[in-house]
């Protein structure tokens, strides 16, 4: 199988590391920053390196030939419909819930700032609506009492997310295919960049 891989730091570094303990062609390593670790790493495992030409964008021409799947890994680049068409199977990515449920980029702040008390992690197919593809594996576990957002990133869901990824990659490489259950609409909610307001309080009194 032979896997165009888009991302960027840690978690796109363990990505890449798993997949080729898995025994897949990385055929290229698409980043938005060329002095990423990403693609430090692919450089050091001798492995093309393009660099995006927007960095919110992956395009057709940036996906290698006769690519069969699109794996991305913490990147915030949405992978265009044309790009998606350019791989046998499309693409794949991984997102920190338990989807259809805090789509967005803060997954895991919203979690934990609306009390869940599970939380979980999808592997979904890439689609033109953000985090709103089909689902090829999921999993869930217990958020503990008082963890934040990091904690629960590094203890359970960045660990859940590569033993899923991997388990969706065998399942390709078994049966030519991927899994693929629909998301229910009904259950979906949003998890938008969280800002926090940094002007000063004024003294009352």
């Amino acid at each position: 199988m032979k896997i165009t891989l888009a991302g960027s730091r840690h978690f796109g570094v363990e990505t890449f590391n798993m997949l080729r303990a898995h025994g897949v062609d990385i055929a290229r390593v698409v980043v938005a920053d060329g002095e990423d670790r990403l693609a430090a790493a692919a450089r050091a495992a001798n492995i093309p390196v393009t660099v995006q030409a927007s960095p919110k964008l992956i395009e057709p021409n940036e996906i290698a030939p006769g690519t069969d799947l699109i794996v991305t890994a913490h990147s915030h680049a949405r992978v265009t419909k044309d790009a998606l068409k350019a791989a046998r199977h499309g693409g794949i990515g991984y997102h920190p819930s338990l989807l259809p449920r805090h789509r967005g980029i803060a997954a895991i702040e919203w979690t934990i700032k609306e009390g869940d008390p599970i939380a979980g992690g999808t592997i979904y197919h890439l689609a033109d609506k953000m985090d709103a593809g089909a689902i090829a594996a999921q999993e869930w576990c217990f958020v503990k009492k008082g963890e934040t957002a990091r904690e629960l990133w590094e203890r359970a869901l960045a660990p859940m997310g590569l033993r899923l990824m991997a388990q969706v990659i065998d399942y390709a490489k078994a049966h030519g295919s991927l899994p693929a259950k629909q998301q229910d609409e009904q259950f979906a909610t949003k998890a938008p960049k969280i800002v926090e307001d940094a002007a000063p309080k004024r003294a009352v009194g």
